[in-house]
């Protein structure tokens, strides 16, 4: 597995993943995202954005037949966001099986983000973990 800023990757590359993750915020993923790649194609993407000293975790998405990379893609996330001096990673989980794996992994479920508007979403769970 390698990841790799998205503007990095080939334009081949990336129209062949987009055919697969339509969802992905393109425009986004060049400017603040990276791409997985797994057996030397893209597999998964995700956007780091950083707001305050903090990281929040974007449109992680991978390859249904690659999910068991999630953990050790969790914990490059982890360690690009020490590299960005972020004292918080936060992260928006709208699956269970995710939930499992953050509760695993030692995040920590945010009530307090769940109850403001700015961070109000319809369904899913806001996870913070202590970078620092």
């Amino acid at each position: 597995m390698k990841v790799i800023a998205a503007h990095e990757a080939s334009d081949e590359q990336l129209e062949k993943f987009m055919l697969h993750a339509q969802q992905i915020e393109l425009k986004t993923l060049f400017k603040e995202g990276y791409v997985v790649i797994i057996d030397g194609k893209i597999q998964g993407c995700f956007i780091l954005s950083t707001m305050e000293h903090n990281v929040w975790l974007k449109q992680l998405y991978i390859m249904q037949r690659y999910a068991r990379y999630l953990p050790v893609l969790i914990e490059t996330i982890v360690q690009m966001s020490k590299k960005k001096q972020a004292k918080k990673l936060y992260v928006h989980s709208h699956q269970p099986a995710i939930d499992l794996l953050l509760d695993a992994l030692q995040f920590h479920l945010q009530n307090e983000l769940l109850a403001t508007k700015q961070f109000k979403r319809k369904s899913g769970n806001w996870w913070a973990y202590d970078v620092s």
